[in-house]
């Protein structure tokens, strides 16, 4: 009898843009783990924490920081575009982050949003 694991995860493999990208969602409970890679490894992780502002409680601000890879600009703006969904429809949840892209362009990141919402969890 095969052991069902206790975590709900999701995983997609696509071409994009001519390129093999792989996306896994899983859900901790109190976080979600996104991995996004045209690598095939698990790269820069990066948190997404929301913070709640006392003015506008339904859309937090969300807080970038890298904890393993290049701290650059371009990292920052790609989680954000890519998980502040994933965060928003959780319920305000905090996501951990690995992405390894080769494709940093607009278009490819809308069609890992894309993919990232078939993979929902949350």
């Amino acid at each position: 009898m095969a052991a069902e694991s206790i975590l709900a995860s999701k995983q997609a493999d696509e071409v994009i843009r001519g390129i093999p990208t792989q996306v896994v969602c899983t859900d901790f409970g109190n976080t979600i783990l996104v991995v996004v890679t045209q690598y095939g490894k698990m790269g820069t992780f990066v948190s997404v924490e929301p913070n709640v502002v006392a003015d506008n409680v339904s859309r937090p601000l969300l807080t970038t920081k890298v904890l393993l890879g290049k701290d650059e600009p371009l990292v920052h703006i790609c989680a954000k575009h890519l998980v502040t969904s994933v965060s928003q429809e959780a319920g305000n949840k905090p996501v951990l982050l690995a992405m390894a892209l080769k494709d940093k362009s607009m278009e490819g990141v809308r069609m890992l949003q894309e993919m990232i919402r078939r993979c929902r969890v949350w």
